[in-house]
């Protein structure tokens, strides 16, 4: 599994006109499955993500979690995390999850 982790003051998904999520304050997490990931995984990275101490103190450090500041997660879908470019101009995506897979493991 890859992620990519924002951290936002609000964030918003849209398809074709239709916000599909929303958060305020919080993470916005890009999240691709490998095509030998397996669903022992999911929580390992979900415990991780939700504890990363990326938001600031009283003090300024860094050391509050999503949980602490009690921010929202909002997880967008991103195959293309596993793009392969190394050879040509066509990105290469087969070391990603066939999508039903991939769909499983995001929805848990």
């Amino acid at each position: 599994m890859k992620v990519v982790i924002q951290r936002v003051s609000r964030a918003t998904v849209t398809v074709q006109s239709e916000t599909i999520g929303s958060i305020k304050e919080g993470l916005l997490v890009f999240f691709a499955v490998h095509a030998k990931d397996t669903e022992e995984m999911i929580p390992k990275m979900a415990e991780k993500i939700s504890n990363l101490r990326i938001f600031e103190d009283m003090e300024g450090k860094l050391n509050h979690s999503v949980i602490d500041t009690k921010g929202e997660i909002l997880v967008v879908s991103q195959f293309t995390l596993y793009g392969d470019c190394s050879k040509g101009n066509r990105p290469s995506f087969i070391e990603a999850a066939a999508p039903a897979i991939a769909e499983q493991h995001y929805e848990k």
